[in-house]
């Protein structure tokens, strides 16, 4: 029998969650004073959770208060304090869903701009043709690093879970560290992170492993995965099949899937597209060759907009719709369709020709949404990318001055 969109998922730590539908991280940039959630995140999150979704995954949390993938990125480390985040929990959980913390760190993925580090498995550079140097260099990772950073991703794990969260979901995608060290491409090392993919695996399940030593049974552990890189030579599906089948053992409750990176963006969509299936569900093809052999539940997310394309998702035997953009433009949509409604309207596509250009645009948009959403107004899906993204160049501006001020204060332990 087919998974039903309302009907309740049963994981392996003993958590329900009450329907098929996530909503899917997205990366709101939206931290407050010190680095933290405040009340336009709170707000946010209780727009969401009155809008029926099953489970919702906040936007990347960084567990490296020196490396951030944007300067208004929330972190918790061990010397955050933990009432917003608590806060940020009982906002996120009033609506009866479960509430999972994405945690992450960027690795190389660092606006040349920003103080702090960048990191990699080597010191190969994000390459973006003439946006290459929007990035910074990036240094190999020392052994030491390695296992600090192991480390940290822990102590936010532990801490989420302090808070009220319901689990974490461990950032193995989109170009960020781990999936840094997954890629042959980046993945240089000749040492026991590099060459086999066991050795790229390494850090990813190392994290795992910390991770749930230290969280209850109970608390959820998923990872996101790049179902492919889009790079030729990169990290692929036979190489995600094998991942998933060493995540199994250690625990884990759910995989997401997506794909790309800034370097191939296919994580913003083929809005160019004209064909409906191209533009909806766009990795469900690689995800359906996946699911027959997954020993572990999968969450499928990329262009999901209609309650007949989740329905076919669901059909193909992945186990959660993951939704972004769809629930910053329609934040009810799970309760639309409950009531056999769909969605009114649908974000304003960005098909300009220089594509890393045309993915900050299309982030800046969505990001627009979640203020919108955030202050207590509607959404304006037709704002124009380029003023989105104007704005949101100046808004980044300012939050890295504060980001700047903020790091350079010592901080004391919560």
């Amino acid at each position: 029998m087919t998974n039903q969109l309302f009907s309740p998922l049963h994981l392996r730590s003993g958590q329900v969650l009450k329907n098929r539908t996530a909503k899917a991280a997205m990366e709101e940039n939206m931290a407050g004073a010190g680095q933290l959630p405040d009340k336009q995140l709170f707000a946010l999150y209780r727009r969401w959770a009155a809008g029926g979704t099953g489970l919702l995954i906040t936007g990347n949390v960084m567990v490296h208060a020196e490396a951030l993938t944007g300067p208004a990125g929330v972190v918790l480390d061990e010397h955050a304090p933990l009432k917003p985040f608590t806060e940020w929990a009982e906002a996120g959980k009033s609506g009866g869903g479960a509430l999972w913390m994405q945690i992450n760190h960027p690795g190389r993925q660092v606006a040349s701009g920003m103080p702090g580090v960048v990191w990699g498995p080597s010191d190969v550079g994000v390459s973006l043709g003439k946006h290459s140097s929007r990035f910074g260099r990036p240094t190999a990772m020392t052994a030491r690093q390695i296992e600090e950073t192991v480390a940290r991703y822990a102590v936010t794990a532990r801490r989420a879970e302090e808070a009220g969260f319901d689990g974490v979901e461990v950032h193995a995608a989109h170009g960020y560290l781990l999936s840094q060290f997954l890629s042959p491409l980046v993945n240089t090392r000749t040492d026991r992170w590099g060459g086999s993919l066991e050795n790229r695996a390494r850090m990813l399940l190392d994290i795992v492993r910390a991770v749930r030593e230290v969280v209850s049974p109970t608390f959820a552990v998923a990872v996101k995965l790049n179902s492919a890189d889009f790079q030729r030579g990169g990290f692929d599906a036979d190489d995600a099949r094998r991942v998933i089948r060493m995540l199994e053992p250690l625990g884990v409750d759910l995989v997401e899937l997506s794909g790309g990176s800034y370097e191939s963006p296919a994580m913003t969509g083929r809005s160019t597209d004209t064909r409906t299936q191209a533009r909806e569900a766009y990795f469900l093809d690689l995800a359906k060759d996946l699911v027959r052999t997954s020993p572990l539940p999968l969450m499928l997310t990329g262009g999901i907009t209609r309650r007949a394309t989740a329905q076919r998702v669901l059909d193909s035997g992945v186990a959660v719709v993951g939704m972004g953009t769809a629930l910053a433009v329609t934040p009810d949509l799970p309760d639309r369709w409950r009531q056999g409604r769909e969605a009114e309207r649908t974000m304003r596509p960005v098909n300009w020709s220089d594509k890393a250009l045309a993915s900050a645009a299309s982030m800046a948009q969505v990001r627009h949404q979640l203020r919108r959403l955030a202050r207590g107004s509607n959404p304006r899906p037709g704002t124009h990318p380029a003023v989105a993204l104007v704005s949101e160049q100046r808004r980044q501006r300012a939050a890295l001055r504060t980001y700047r001020t903020w790091l350079s204060e010592p901080r004391r332990t919560a």
